[in-house]
């Protein structure tokens, strides 16, 4: 049972190879390949343009801060001139704050630039790819198809295609079955004429006995025309048959002839 499921198993998987064959078109896988690709293109793109869009909101954060150190630095100058210190340490005071933020967002955005030009120039190289890949397709799916229909037209010459195969074993099957036909018609005639089989459309009444004897009468008749037709050519001119009755005859002459009187 073991090796049958083994075997029943294998058969399993080559038929479904096969269909998979059959099913699947490498112009079609191709053309999936070449889509997935551009998809991928666009994902680096759209990154590109996020690390873009976040580098630019830096920079203007960077110009608010740039903006508010600068009008703290001028308040904390007006205030010392007006002689008013703790105005001008406060103001120094928030612009220390200030500038450390600017300090932070100038390093975030110089690392934003640096990711923009990584992913800017990995977009340029798989863009590349993609053209280079989308031209390879472009030649592969044309000789598969110059490939595909020559293949077609030899089967169809040839004769030796999936369709014309099937033909030309339905073409042997019918004279198979022809040829057992009349072999068997001709055994059930054998067999009906020698009194094995029954005829099942002769007369009612008609038993194996009476159909010997009317074989036997039939040969009777055969033997009687025979024994009629070596008359006819024992008898016939220039025969034997004839021969011998004329010799016969001019015996018979001349013995009368020797009894009459003189």
């Amino acid at each position: 049972m073991a090796s049958i499921a083994h075997r029943m198993a294998e058969l399993f998987r080559i038929k479904a190879h096969k269909a998979l064959d059959r099913a699947e078109d490498p112009r079609e896988v191709l053309d999936y390949s070449y889509q997935r690709q551009l998809e991928l293109l666009q994902q680096v793109r759209r990154g590109v343009a996020d690390v873009a869009t976040s580098r630019k909101r830096v920079e203007l954060q960077i110009r608010n801060l740039e903006g508010a150190d600068g009008k703290l630095r001028e308040q904390a100058r007006q205030a010392l001139s007006t002689g008013r210190e703790d105005l001008a340490r406060d103001a120094l005071t928030r612009r220390t704050t200030v500038t450390e933020q600017l300090t932070g967002l100038q390093g975030q955005h110089a690392a934003l630039r640096d990711e923009e030009e990584k992913l800017t120039l990995a977009s340029q190289r798989l863009q590349a790819k993609v053209d280079a890949f989308r031209t390879r397709k472009e030649t592969i799916k044309a000789g598969y198809t110059a490939a595909e229909a020559r293949s077609r037209v030899t089967e169809a010459v040839t004769g030796i295609g999936e369709e014309m195969g099937d033909v030309g074993l339905a073409v042997q099957r019918a004279q198979d079955r022809t040829e057992e036909l009349q072999a068997r018609a001709g055994a059930l005639d054998e067999l009906v004429a020698s009194g094995a089989l029954e005829d099942a459309t002769a007369p009612a009444g008609h038993d194996d006995i009476q159909a010997e004897l009317d074989r036997a009468a039939a040969g009777r008749d055969v033997e009687r025309e025979l024994a009629a037709m070596r008359e006819r050519l024992a008898v016939g001119p220039g025969g034997p048959a004839a021969d011998e009755a004329a010799h016969g005859g001019r015996a018979d002459t001349a013995g009368r002839d020797d009894e009459a009187p003189s």
